[in-house]
């Protein structure tokens, strides 16, 4: 028997049991492309207006970090640096996911050991995976190159664009592979996989903040550090400003690495096992852990305090940048009617803070997700069903979990706009005044984080086989709707779907109480049906 025989019916395996994820995510990035491109044209309509923009970036430190080198000044190339952080994040995320998803996840589960009893070969399930993750990003280049040649962009820089985007995508399916031989469970293996896209992405940052404007001002050159990174490896190939395609081997050349050395690494270990040893606990647990409260808190600390972090760089950098934006986007009168209609306002420097603290509440809208959705993992993997064997009912379980993700968000929003105002104070001369009314003004977006936890709770208790589909959607659908939907003039009907639109644009505008009362009385109408389905429906073995 060779050791991938299996092969093909494990991949309609994966196939079957991702294809609403594959489906989402394969369509939802040149959506997603396109929809960013779109805005771009409405911001920088002509060539003055992108020659300003280049200009700024280059100039711009904290933009050279976030986005990356403009290589151009045509429109496709102020589009690639908008979207490159958003779409390379999210094929690198996405791409660890779903493997470590059908490798150690699978082995953690028992699965892979009820496979293996079969007629399957050692290297069959890890190849499956990597075959149709493989083919995930593949498909998702294709359709983002013609959704960006729809939207009017050049051909040849469309297709290097998108083939830059899957090339990250490419490069940490590789890696993943290698992470998911390391970790004795599924979560150490994302954790290692996330760990290896941030060093990813200071790498990055630090090459193009390192590296040398042209004399023209209008480019950066990239210093040695971009050429450490796979997502560095993006920007090289300089989609619409002179393409250099043979940059795209290099992330082939990490996948080919990292499949190697994932089977040489298969071979030396059990199945099961990992090469880490995992760390031993301690001899008795702490008391905490006897309730549901504790227990919550010790299992979604190590998530929140990597958010927080991750919430105050960001808060405290677009803080700091909030006087160079300013002043790009009064020499841009799209630009600045399009942050009026996302910040509100007329002033813009309070509608830009104010659509900083909208996006940290779109981000903060996953955190919440991805809190509430592990009652569905635990529920899968039949940890729930021991814990109601106990004396914990399923109204303090559940109540628990919601508690302790509201709590998150809470102190996540706080983060975000106090680190934000103190970051924007202290260009401004009043960092203590600005983070008090920044963090007042951000604690304003949590009615719509409650929202979006009602909408989990309720798609967990009414929908569980769907719940962790549908929750993933729906956020989608609020990010779309809540920031590109003013700026794509879509009917105020449409918009009305998110209730990020009710939430109250401040410090740009004052807050009125009536949306958040409204918006706290749907969460809890939708907490309550989630709360009143989980009370009536089975709970599988």
């Amino acid at each position: 028997m060779s050791a991938f025989t299996g092969t093909g019916r494990l991949a309609r395996l994966v196939l079957r049991r991702d294809r609403v994820r594959l489906t989402m995510w394969v369509l939802g990035t040149p959506l997603l492309g396109y929809a960013l491109a779109g805005s771009v044209k409405e911001f920088y309509p002509d060539e003055a207006a992108r020659v300003g923009y280049a200009s700024t970036s280059a100039s711009s430190l904290v933009a050279r970090a976030f986005n990356g080198p403009v290589v151009g000044t045509d429109l496709g190339a102020v589009v690639v640096a908008e979207a490159y952080l958003t779409l390379a994040l999210l094929a690198a995320l996405l791409s660890t996911f779903a493997v470590v998803r059908h490798t150690r996840q699978n082995e953690e589960t028992g699965r892979a050991e009820l496979l293996g009893a079969s007629v399957v070969g050692r290297y069959a399930l890890l190849t499956a995976a990597l075959l149709v993750v493989v083919a995930a990003n593949v498909a998702a280049t294709a359709l983002l190159a013609a959704a960006l040649v729809g939207a009017g962009l050049p051909t040849a820089g469309s297709f290097a664009a998108a083939a830059a985007f899957g090339g990250v995508g490419v490069a940490f399916t590789g890696i993943a592979a290698v992470s998911a031989q390391l970790s004795v469970t599924s979560r150490g293996a994302n954790a290692l996989a996330a760990a290896a896209v941030g060093i990813a992405f200071l790498l990055r940052a630090a090459g193009d903040v390192l590296g040398e404007q042209t004399d023209d001002g209008l480019r950066v050159v990239s210093a040695w550090p971009s050429w450490l990174s796979p997502l560095g490896w993006g920007n090289q190939v300089r989609a619409f400003g002179g393409e250099r395609w043979w940059v795209l081997a290099l992330p082939v050349a990490l996948l080919v690495v990292g499949v190697v050395s994932a089977y040489f690494l298969a071979e030396r270990r059990d199945i099961g096992a990992g090469l880490v040893a995992p760390r031993r606990g301690p001899a008795r647990a702490v008391p905490g852990l006897l309730s549901p409260a504790g227990l919550a808190w010790r299992l979604q600390r190590g998530a929140l305090l990597g958010w927080a972090v991750g919430v105050a760089v960001l808060g405290f950098s677009m803080g700091i940048a909030g006087d160079e934006f300013n002043a790009m986007i009064e020499e841009n009168p799209a630009a600045a009617e399009a942050i009026s209609a996302m910040g509100g306002g007329a002033k813009l420097i309070d509608a830009y803070l104010a659509a900083m603290l909208g996006l940290f509440a779109l981000a903060i809208g996953a955190y919440v997700v991805q809190a509430l959705l592990r009652a569905r993992g635990d529920e899968t993997d039949g940890l729930l069903e021991t814990v109601l064997a106990t004396a914990v009912g399923r109204t303090r379980w559940l109540g628990t979990q919601v508690v302790a993700a509201t709590l998150g968000a809470l102190a996540l929003v706080l983060v975000g706009g106090l680190t934000t105002g103190l970051g924007y104070g202290l260009v401004a001369g009043d960092p203590l005044g600005q983070a008090v009314e920044l963090g007042g003004a951000a604690l304003v977006r949590l009615p719509a984080l409650l929202v979006v936890a009602g909408v989990v709770t309720a798609l967990f208790g009414l929908l569980p086989r769907w719940s962790v589909a549908l929750s993933w959607a729906a956020l989608i659908v609020f990010l779309l709707l809540g920031q590109l939907g003013a700026v794509l003039d879509l009917p105020q009907a449409a918009l009305n779907l998110s209730p990020y639109t009710h939430v109250p644009s401040a410090p740009a505008v004052e807050a009125a109480a009536l949306p958040l009362v409204v918006l706290t009385a749907v969460a809890a109408a939708l907490l309550a049906a989630g709360m009143a389905g989980f009370r009536r429906r089975d709970v599988p073995s």
